[in-house]
């Protein structure tokens, strides 16, 4: 017995010692091959794709790169016969079928292949996996239309309109058709009224021209005509007039929206926290004494009453000078505000802004303190808003000339709100507080961690300050300029304008406080930047522009042209209400920064001025 079966077991162990002994061999030769491919040598590639292609078990590790040659070679004929055996011994293996079509395109029988790519659409049509690994492949090598075509027909054996419809969305991209890309992502979210953020966010990215935002509002409008009770084309409706920043036409649309769904006034009110954050206090003052017209005994009651008062501070804060007295009514109103809902949450937001303008605006910073602290030690506090006092406090020390204190408060926020945006915003301070005390380098470790912060607000202040800080310390390593520049952002902070302003003086000279000369010319844009919003903030409209034509006509090709362009449109605008000039600005903005971030800001403006923005019709 035993000899009988030693001779079979040497046989077996010889078999399998020379097949991995070839499969080695494999292995070097198709990594020789790939090397060949690799620098070009395509004819030497081939050779070795050749002899390795006769034994099937290499198929999986040549057949792309041998495809991909021969078909680079222009051996079409090749290339078929290779297919085909492949394909005899597999044919249900969908990729040879498709690579098969592949060489009647490359081969340039461009009718064949629309032929025989029509056959094999129509053989697999019925069969979803099939149908998008062949819309998929087709994308992949620039053959959009007949992804298209592939689910399309798809969609029609299989009587199923919804299929597909973010993978059409994506190949009528490919292929520029922005509406039906557009209608695609429409049927998608009707499909799922959760899937509407995310189509928000594409069409954010994807739809940035004027006239695309106008086509996506015009077939929306079809849509609500056509469908009234899908919501979603409502939201959408209202979110699109958001994007092109016209918010009276929004606030139309809110209103219908909350009526016929029952929501209280809660889509104006998302529309009026927009309009002021986009500086529209015209508009958003009108939603919120609607709201607080139409639904007098719901929650949102108080939010629009609470709203409309901060919408009047906002706008108290963009007209120079700011008016006392109106600051003392603005207080005024939020006391009466606190006493008459004090049980309501909003009564202590009410209580922190009204600490901010004690503190800001009339300079009683000891009672802005007592109202903040209070209010940090109410336990009705939420954590969030305990943290944003604490921040404010913070501020208010700083004003008061109290670095250290702030500091603290600022690192009790960091370390207990870490991962959350207002820990970030107490890094940032806490890096604007080393920045003050010319202290570059502490500052610029700060400065990098946030420049990866979750809010973009936050990250884009990080980035400013420190792109600053590296631009000034590569003209003058020891920073001496930006440290002076620094020294008065602090002043300015801590409201001593006139000791800024000659401190800014000597700075134009390049002349310390102290009277030292140092080199001004990597600030000088930034200071006179820095002078040019003084002055606009103390109603000295005249210099403030004459500044800002300096940054043009002197660093024109610098990063704050624009900023300084728009700027005085704004101040021909909303200061000194020359309708006509502000026109002019912002006409010529368009065409000289068109890829400004201001860019939509300015069209909105222009458009504005020019009266476009009349009442829609409501749907």
């Amino acid at each position: 017995m035993i000899n009988t079966i030693r001779p079979r077991l040497i046989w077996t162990t010889a078999f399998l010692l020379s097949s991995l002994l070839s499969i080695g061999q494999n292995q070097s030769e198709i990594q020789l091959a790939n090397e060949y491919l690799l620098k070009g040598d395509k004819k030497k590639a081939a050779e070795l794709y050749r002899d390795l292609a006769k034994q099937d078990f290499n198929t999986p590790f040549v057949y792309n790169n041998y495809l991909t040659v021969l078909l680079d070679l222009g051996a079409y004929d090749e290339a078929g016969g290779y297919l085909k055996r492949l394909s005899k011994r597999d044919p249900e293996n969908l990729q040879y079928k498709l690579d098969i079509g592949l060489i009647y395109v490359k081969s340039g029988d461009l009718n064949k292949a629309d032929r025989y790519f029509r056959e094999l659409i129509n053989e697999n049509k019925a069969v979803v996996p099939r149908a998008k690994m062949m819309a998929e492949y087709f994308s992949s090598r620039s053959l959009a239309d007949y992804g298209i075509v592939t689910l399309t027909e798809s969609r029609d054996a299989l009587g199923n309109p919804s299929l597909f419809s973010l993978d059409l969305a994506m190949l009528y991209r490919l292929k520029g058709n922005r509406d039906k890309m557009v209608t695609e992502y429409l049927n998608y979210v009707t499909q799922n009224s959760a899937n509407i953020q995310y189509v928000k966010n594409i069409m954010q990215a994807l739809l940035t021209e004027p006239d695309e935002l106008v086509s996506l509002e015009n077939l929306l409008y079809d849509r609500v005509q056509k469908f009234p009770d899908v919501e979603v084309y409502s939201d959408l409706l209202i979110w699109v007039t958001i994007q092109q920043k016209n918010f009276y036409a929004a606030f139309v649309q809110a209103r219908a929206y909350d009526k016929r769904y029952k929501r209280d006034g809660e889509k104006c009110i998302e529309v009026a926290r927009v309009a002021v954050d986009n500086e529209d206090f015209e508009n958003a003052a009108k939603i919120y004494r609607y709201v607080a017209r139409e639904y007098p005994r719901t929650s949102n009651y108080l939010v629009a009453t609470l709203g409309l008062i901060r919408t009047r501070e906002a706008k108290l804060k963009k007209i120079y000078p700011v008016s006392v007295d109106s600051v003392r009514t603005l207080i005024t109103d939020y006391k009466k505000f606190i006493k008459q809902y004090s049980d309501n949450a909003n009564a202590l937001e009410a209580t922190r802004s009204q600490a901010l303008l004690f503190a800001n605006y009339l300079d009683q910073k000891d009672s802005a303190v007592h109202v903040l602290t209070t209010l940090i030690n109410n336990p009705r506090t939420s954590l969030y808003l305990k943290s944003k006092a604490k921040l404010d406090l913070g501020d208010i020390y700083l004003l008061k000339g109290e670095p250290w204190e702030s500091s603290l408060l600022y690192s009790q926020v960091e370390k207990t709100q870490k991962e959350n945006p207002v820990g970030y915003e107490a890094k940032l301070k806490n890096a604007k507080l080393s920045y003050y005390k010319g202290n570059f380098k502490l500052a610029q470790e700060h400065l990098d961690i946030l420049k990866e912060a979750t809010t973009r607000e936050i990250a884009n202040d990080a980035l400013d300050l420190s792109m600053r800080i590296k631009e000034n310390i590569a003209f003058d390593s020891v920073g001496e300029a930006l440290k002076e520049y620094a020294s008065i952002e602090l002043l300015l902070y801590q409201n001593k304008t006139d000791d800024a302003l000659t401190r800014l003086g000597k700075l134009k000279q390049g002349v310390s406080v102290s009277g030292a000369a140092f080199s001004n010319q990597g600030i000088l844009d930034d200071v006179y930047w820095l002078e040019a919003n003084i002055r606009m903030q103390r109603g000295e409209f005249e210099p403030a522009l004459a500044l800002l034509q300096k940054i043009q006509q002197e660093f024109g090709d610098d990063i704050l042209a624009d900023d300084a362009y728009f700027l005085e449109g704004d101040i021909y605008e909303r200061q000194l209400k020359n309708k006509e000039k502000a026109m002019e600005i912002y006409r010529d903005f368009l065409n000289k920064y068109p890829g400004s971030v201001y860019a939509a800001e300015a069209r909105k403006r222009y458009r504005a001025l020019r009266g476009d923005f009349t009442e829609p019709p409501q749907l």
